[in-house]
């Protein structure tokens, strides 16, 4: 292999350099400081609780179920306790014999005690229309108007 200047030039020249930047030192100072932030906590929307359908209801009948479903419009689940199912206390119908949450006997359903998004279900509550051994004809045909909520 024969002496090239050029080549050796360059090869000292690269060597050179890798070694002043290689060894080269920074200063620096050092210092305290301190500083402060904020976080927040988010809020909730109200949940909706909806129930299926009940019908067939007579004076006397054995009891009929009612369960339903949450509608949970948060970011992430929320916890709820407890369903508490009633027909609405405002609800008459009739005039002479009229036809009122009174009439009615709700049991609640089984405690609910868990985090809930949209589409997770509740249960375990029934209705009945009571036997009062009297004409409730006031009752027939009508829609009975329950209210749902939760804690």
């Amino acid at each position: 292999m024969k002496f090239n200047r050029k080549r050796a030039a360059a090869v000292a020249t690269g060597a050179a350099l890798t070694l002043i930047v290689g060894g080269v030192a920074f200063g620096y100072w050092t210092t305290t400081g301190s500083g402060s932030g904020t976080a927040g906590t988010g809020n909730t929307s109200p949940i909706t609780i909806s129930s299926t359908a009940v019908s067939g209801l007579y004076p006397g009948a054995t009891p009929t179920a009612i369960s339903g479903t949450f509608t949970n419009p948060n970011v992430g689940p929320v916890f709820v306790q407890q369903v508490t199912v009633a027909v609405d206390p405002a609800w008459t119908v009739g005039t002479t014999l009229p036809c009122t949450a009174d009439d009615f006997t709700v049991t609640q359903p089984t405690a609910t005690a868990r985090q809930i998004v949209t589409g997770d279900t509740w249960s375990g509550a029934t209705i009945q229309l009571k036997n009062l051994g009297t004409n409730q004809d006031s009752c027939k045909g009508v829609t009975v108007p329950l209210v749902f909520t939760s804690n």
